[in-house]
Parts: C-alpha cells; structure tokens; sequence
C-alpha cells in the first residue's frame, strides 16, 4: 500500500472503532472536515502538523496512521448510517 492509502485506511479503522463521526475527529484535531473526508478518500495529502493533530485527536501514535494492515486484514467497515457519537 501507499502512503496515501495506509493514510486513509488507519484513519478511519481507529475513527470508526472509536465511535467518531468524520466531524467530531475534524473539530478535535482543529481541521476542516471536507480536508479529512479528502484524506480518506485519499485526495489530500497532509502535513505532518495535521498527521500530528489527528493521532493526537485519535490518541494513537502518528505510527499507527501508517502501519500496514496484516495479511487477510478486513478493510474498515463504514459506521452505521445517521447520527454518531460526536
């Protein structure tokens, strides 16, 4: 996987066993939220200030935005629809 790619799947694998909303993760690392829609959908490319932020927001490492999933690893799974936590 690229850069772009372990990016976007870690983000939302910790975000969504978390319990947050795409916008409560946005207000908590102090970024707009179509930004952090565009890093999981892997049109934006971050800084490392905003990698900083949202490992903070996520309360993992910044490492942890970029490990390669294991073998067999299913993708994340998107959070129920309506209203989340946040």
């Amino acid at each position: 996987m690229k850069g772009k790619e372990l990016l976007a799947w870690n983000m939302r694998r910790v975000r969504v066993a978390q319990g947050l909303s795409q916008e409560r993760l946005a207000a908590d690392a102090a970024v707009n939220r179509g930004y952090l829609g565009g890093l999981e959908q892997q049109t934006e490319n971050p800084t490392l200030d905003i990698l900083d932020r949202i490992a903070a927001a996520l309360s993992v490492p910044v490492g942890e935005l970029l490990r390669e999933p294991e073998a067999g690893e299913p993708p994340p799974a998107p959070m129920k629809a309506g209203r989340k936590r946040g």
